[in-house]
Order: structure tokens, then C-alpha cells, then sequence
């Protein structure tokens, strides 16, 4: 791209996505945000064309809602200028499993994984095609630990985290990047929106510090960035480990251990 790419990052109106937004607006990026509070995106929008004098579009769209998903699907395909894809919407749920109804797994599963792959589906056929571009899926730590009795949440994000490295595999051969972000807790708003006090938690790390090394590992091109982790040689053992693993595998017999 002979000019910076434009940059869409979803749940931009506060938190997370609204420092990625203020960040790639300081690099010059133009910019198209969604999410579902419309008055807090003008808000955020008028404030980054007036400091950053970035151009900056505003989708509002609640995006477990197919209604709402189309047209933020529709730009990611169509409009050639935005190469860079923030995928950062996403809810969190407290309570265990058989405390959380239904319909509100379903929703929480609608936002953090359909709505995800579906935004990564419309943009990255187009980014392939031009041999350039970038897709980042926010996704948590929490998705390596089921331990921490996040069950559906945890679930979510070792989707996003598969997701994003399956197609790192497929895409950075035709020159796209693709970056999972893992998280841990971070001051946000997802806290109250799923009903957790956040004093209860000992350690937050701030959002503009997480976004910021968010974005040295972008800059870096890191496939996994997890700005919390502080040995990074850790991550490197977990994937050998992996990796010995698969390499144990036969498909046409059965272990020894399994039979009679």
C-alpha cells in the first residue's frame, strides 16, 4: 500500500479498541470504528479528526446481530483503503456454567467467536488478493486456562487463539499478517458489563499499556503476543511441546495404553 492503510477496529468506543484507535490515529491512520454506543463513537471520532486530523468513519452496530454485522461485513470486502482489521469486540460473563442461561451463552459465543470470523472472512480474501494488510484478534489468556473457571469465555478466546494461528499458517505466505493479543485482566469495562467487581482482582494491568506492546509485537510481527507474559521463552516450550506431541500421534493404531 503506497499510503497507510485505513484501520476498522470493532468495540472502539471505549476501552481496549478505543486505545487502538487513539494509537493508530497518532501514526496517521485513518479510521473506521464500531460499536454499539453510537454517541460514545461521535464522541471518540471528533476528538481524534481534531487532534490527529485523521479522516474517521463511525458504524454503530451491535454485532451479534446479523442485521448489524452485513454492512461492517460489506465495507471490510468492498472498500480497498482499510487494511488493517482490529478484531476486539467482545463480553465476558460471570457465574459458571449452569448458573449462565442459554440464550446469554449463545449471545457471548455470538459476539466473541461468529461475529469474529465472520469480520476476519470478509476482509481477508481481499488483503490475500492484494498481497498485503493485517488482522489482529484480541484474544486472553484465559483461553489456555480452564482453570480459571471461565468455561465459555475460555473457550471463546482458544478459538480466537487457534483462529488467528491457523490462518497466520494460510496467510502470511501471501504477505498478510495476522496477530492473536492475549490478555490478561485489564482495566476495562468488560468487568461490569459481566457483572465482576474489578476489586476483587489483585492485579490489572492498564489499557494503554497493554495496547502499547500490543503493538511492539505488532510492529515486530509476532504471530502470539502476550504483553502480561514475562518469560517469552515459555510460550516457545508450550509450541515445542505442542509440536512433540502431534509427532506422537499415529493415526492407525491405537496406544498400547488403550489396549486390553
Amino acid at each position: 500500500m503506497t499510503t497507510r492503510p485505513a484501520v476498522l477496529i470493532t468495540g472502539a468506543s471505549t476501552g481496549i479498541g478505543a486505545v487502538y484507535a487513539e494509537r493508530f490515529a497518532q501514526r496517521g491512520h485513518d479510521l473506521v470504528l464500531v460499536a454499539r454506543d453510537a454517541a460514545r463513537l461521535d464522541t471518540l471520532a471528533a476528538k481524534l479528526r481534531s487532534e490527529h486530523s485523521v479522516a474517521v468513519d463511525v458504524i454503530p452496530a451491535d454485532l451479534t446481530r446479523l442485521s448489524d454485522l452485513s454492512p461492517v461485513e460489506t465495507r471490510l470486502r468492498d472498500d480497498a483503503r482499510i487494511g488493517i482489521l482490529v478484531n476486539n469486540a467482545g463480553a465476558a460473563q460471570s457465574g459458571s456454567f449452569i448458573e449462565q442461561s442459554t440464550d446469554s451463552v449463545a449471545n457471548l459465543v455470538a459476539l466473541n467467536t461468529t461475529a469474529l470470523v465472520r469480520l476476519a472472512s470478509a476482509i481477508a480474501p481481499r488483503l490475500a488478493k492484494a498481497g498485503e494488510g493485517a488482522i489482529i484478534n484480541i484474544g486472553s489468556v484465559v483461553g489456555l486456562a480452564p482453570e480459571f473457571g471461565m468455561s465459555v469465555y475460555g473457550a471463546t478466546k482458544a478459538f480466537v487463539l487457534f483462529l488467528s494461528q491457523g490462518l497466520s499458517l494460510e496467510l502470511t505466505p501471501l504477505g498478510v499478517y495476522v496477530q492473536a493479543v492475549l490478555p490478561a485482566a485489564t482495566r476495562t469495562e468488560i468487568w461490569d458489563r459481566a457483572g465482576i467487581d474489578i476489586n476483587t482482582l489483585s492485579e490489572i494491568m492498564e489499557v494503554s499499556d497493554l495496547v502499547d506492546a500490543a503493538l511492539v509485537g505488532f510492529d515486530r510481527r509476532e504471530p502470539v503476543t502476550i504483553p502480561p507474559l514475562h518469560e517469552g521463552q515459555r510460550w516457545d516450550d508450550l509450541q515445542t511441546a505442542r509440536q512433540g506431541l502431534l509427532g506422537q500421534i499415529r493415526q492407525s493404531a491405537v496406544a498400547e495404553r488403550y489396549l486390553p
